[in-house]
């Protein structure tokens, strides 16, 4: 091995470690380990952020616009709109559930279309009385097959296209990653809608962590000045280091009948005036003890009452992305910032209900958020969050359904006839809903999911710098030697035993931007076409099934489906061993070698 094998193998090393342990976000580490072998001459300094103006990163960043456009046009409620029936059984429900995943998955980005459906499953799963954890993980794991079937249907295949672009000179088409993906989607679906929802673990089967969530023991309350109080003429703001120390939240304040909620903290108190409060009992009594304010009459109650019905809850879930991941509503400034607070937390089915200002928030989490009913939608987003609860039609313009859908499907079909190059047509499509007003212009960049763009950008020029080293020959000519005198289905077989192991622990877009190289270089050394192996690894990296972590997906629906970091792997083994009995076969049959 070289010196700069040796250091490049050991970023990668650094990398995926740093990846599994979780601790910092997956685009730092990334950026980082770009920047660390620029320093040390790995990667040349003009080719450092060659990686951002790549097609690839270029291709998944207009998929999620193109994702929103359609969302926004009410596209995709066209279609869910005719799914809820509580009546069908669960089976059901599953198989219908599953197919409309699975076809969105593979024209948008599977993890919108994962949100989209999530709040459609869990209201179908209340009105059928039942727990949304039976039918959750086959919903996510059923729009993570979906997109193997078409090439934007998940990063790792546009990465593969992109890669054999570069090394062949040809790139996959459209439809080319149909044939494999396609059968292996079919046999996915049918095992997760005959076999697979029954693995679920019973005590996620049996309970309704969002339900649990609102039955929590932190309530609304109010206190009012009495008159001669040591507080009257000092501002809202004082109090909040007692309220601190206290655990509780100042929500708002009353004055007259009329609420205050941004501008109360610099507001100073009177006589009389209430204040609006989120805590527990206890220390609600040892706040208002403490500070000698006193309980509202009854009179008093009633200006309560009115005002509380300008309060809304909103359940939303945490991706790994988001603001609050990692930190508590009082660093991210939940209240003061968005006049909010987190009544409520739910992790892997058990709640929280102590000092939840303070709460390091994880990602799968469900928040319960308290906040001025206009301003729900608003504080979800801001916090990086996705609601629970269907978002409606208000945000759609049903007017524009059909052009948004007949711009995108013009788009694909001159794509796919070779007319145009895919990130062009993309681009047109983009252009297209901006022009229409189908995606407003302030809000374009907003629908881009900037840490992937990052990720994706930092990790090409790292991959290019491994291959351009020899390292990635290296690791193909250890993979062909302990597989040596086996068939070509026993060595396909271990390629994608090793990427899926690597995916369902990573990041699948840095496993895919590693091992699509390697099978590149296994097929040279076998002396056969690389496309089979190409499709293994597209195959493999996208099926990430045993854990919470592999795929965004599977995060998403930890706390609104009550699982646990052990349940998946019950439907996730034997859902991962059918996939490769089905899709090596069919790799041989149309990709021969």
């Amino acid at each position: 091995m070289t010196i700069d094998q040796i250091l490049l193998f050991a970023v990668f090393f650094a990398v995926f470690a740093l990846l599994l342990w979780g601790r910092f976000r997956y685009d730092l580490v990334a950026f980082g380990a770009l920047l660390v072998a620029v320093v040390l001459g790995l990667v040349p300094a003009e080719a450092a952020f060659s990686g951002f103006g790549h097609h690839a990163t270029i291709i998944v960043a207009l998929v999620l616009v193109v994702s929103a456009g359609l969302t926004r046009s009410g596209a995709v409620q066209l279609i869910t709109r005719t799914v809820i029936d509580s009546s069908r059984s669960v089976s059901q429900h599953v198989a219908l559930m599953g197919a409309v995943g699975a076809v969105l998955s593979g024209f948008m980005n599977n993890v919108a279309a994962l949100a989209l459906l999530m709040p459609v499953d869990i209201q179908t799963a209340r009105k059928a009385k039942r727990p949304p954890g039976s039918t959750l993980m086959p919903l996510s794991f059923a729009t993570i097959l979906g997109g193997m079937v078409t090439l934007i249907g998940t990063p790792p295949n546009i990465i593969i296209a992109a890669i054999r672009q570069e090394q062949l000179g040809a790139s996959f088409r459209m439809f080319d990653f149909a044939p494999v993906g396609g059968i292996t989607a079919l046999a996915g679906l049918a095992f997760v809608t005959l076999i697979g929802w029954r693995l679920i673990p019973r005590s996620a089967r049996e309970s309704d962590p969002t339900e649990q969530l609102r039955d929590t023991s932190a309530f609304i309350a109010e206190l009012a000045v009495p008159e001669g109080s040591d507080w009257i003429d000092r501002k809202v703001g004082d109090l909040y280091d007692t309220a601190d120390e206290a655990d509780v939240s100042i929500i708002g304040l009353i004055r007259g009948g009329s609420r205050r909620y941004g501008s109360a903290r610099g507001t100073a108190l009177r006589a009389d005036d209430i204040l609006i409060l989120e805590a527990q009992a206890d220390a609600l009594d040892a706040f208002r003890s403490s500070l000698g304010f006193s309980y509202t009459d009854a009179d008093r109650r009633e200006v309560i009452e009115g005002e509380a019905q300008g309060l809304a809850l909103t359940e939303v879930v945490v991706p790994r992305d988001a603001r609050i991941a990692g930190r508590s509503a009082q660093s991210v400034g939940l209240h003061w910032r968005q006049r909010a607070v987190i009544v409520g937390i739910s992790r892997q089915g058990r709640r929280i209900t102590e000092h939840l200002r303070r709460a390091v928030i994880e990602p799968g989490d469900i928040l319960l958020l308290l906040s001025p009913a206009e301003t729900g939608p608003q504080v979800a987003s801001w916090l990086g969050c996705l609601p629970l609860a269907e978002r409606g039609l208000s945000v759609t313009q049903e007017s524009k359904t059909w052009l948004a859908i007949g711009l995108f499907a013009a788009a694909v079909l001159l794509a796919s006839l070779g007319w145009i190059s895919l990130p062009v047509g993309l681009g047109l499509v983009v252009v297209g809903y901006v022009l229409t007003g189908i995606v407003p212009l302030t809000e374009l960049y907003d629908q881009i999911e900037w840490p992937v763009v990052v990720l994706l950008g930092s990790m090409i020029p790292l991959g290019k710098a491994l291959e351009a080293s020899g390292g990635t020959e290296l690791l193909a000519g250890s993979l062909v030697g302990l597989t040596g005198g086996l068939p070509a289905w026993a060595i396909l077989t271990v390629l994608m035993v090793v990427t899926m192991s690597l995916s369902d622990v990573l990041n699948n877009t840095a496993t895919t931007i590693v091992a699509a190289p390697v099978g590149i270089e296994m097929a040279r050394a076998l002396g056969v076409s690389p496309d089979p192996f190409l499709m293994a690894v597209a195959v493999a990296a996208s099926c990430a099934f045993l854990t919470p972590i592999g795929h965004k997906n599977n995060t998403l629906i930890l706390g609104p489906g009550g699982y646990r970091f052990g349940d998946y792997w019950r439907m996730g083994l034997p859902l991962e061993v059918l996939v490769i009995a089905v899709s090596i076969p069919a790799i041989l049959l149309f990709w021969p070698m």
